[in-house]
């Protein structure tokens, strides 16, 4: 299981880094891809398992929508904790533009793997979030998100982890 963590891990490293360069490669063409860079806690109101967490997610400007629920996007990304577990995810998020600041809720799916932290009960996890940021400049933003990770009652059980992160947004 350990070597199986670790390959993860690895893959992940690699994913973050080549989504980076890719980014950097892509903005010399256009300015559509937002990168929130994360740090947080992870199940913060559980003083046995709490651990500190690290992530990164990514969102599409081009396949961007406006509807009768606001300006909707897809987004993905994963998150690692200090115990190892990990959660990558994806879904759709939406966002409210008030002058400077913004409001962002999104949910999405992904799958979790315990690693040394919580057993929340099943692979196939459920994130509901709620995010605030501020602009600084035309491509950066820094905001502050809470969220919410469940399996929904479909595992055995469902203890759910609540989060809190620290996130900066950029746009290559």
């Amino acid at each position: 299981m350990e070597k199986i963590l670790n390959i993860l891990k690895a893959l992940t490293f690699v994913f973050f880094i080549s989504t980076l360069s890719s980014a950097e490669e892509y903005s010399k063409i256009n300015k559509n891809t937002e990168l929130s860079f994360y740090t947080g806690m992870f199940d913060y109101s559980d003083q046995g398992k709490k651990s500190t967490l690290f992530g990164i997610e990514h969102q599409n400007d081009e396949l961007t929508r406006k509807s009768f629920l606001g300006t909707l996007s897809p987004v993905t990304g994963g998150l690692i904790t200090s115990d190892n577990a990990i959660y990558l995810y994806t879904g759709v998020q939406a966002q409210y533009n008030m002058g400077k600041l913004k409001i962002t809720p999104s949910f999405t799916p992904g799958v979790y793997e315990q690693g040394d932290g919580k057993d929340l009960g099943h692979p196939l996890e459920f994130k509901s979030e709620v995010q605030l940021s501020l602009d600084l400049s035309k491509s950066s933003m820094l905001g502050m998100s809470y969220n919410h990770i469940s399996n929904a009652s479909i595992g055995e059980k469902n203890p759910g982890v609540n989060n809190y992160m620290f996130n900066f947004l950029k746009k290559f």
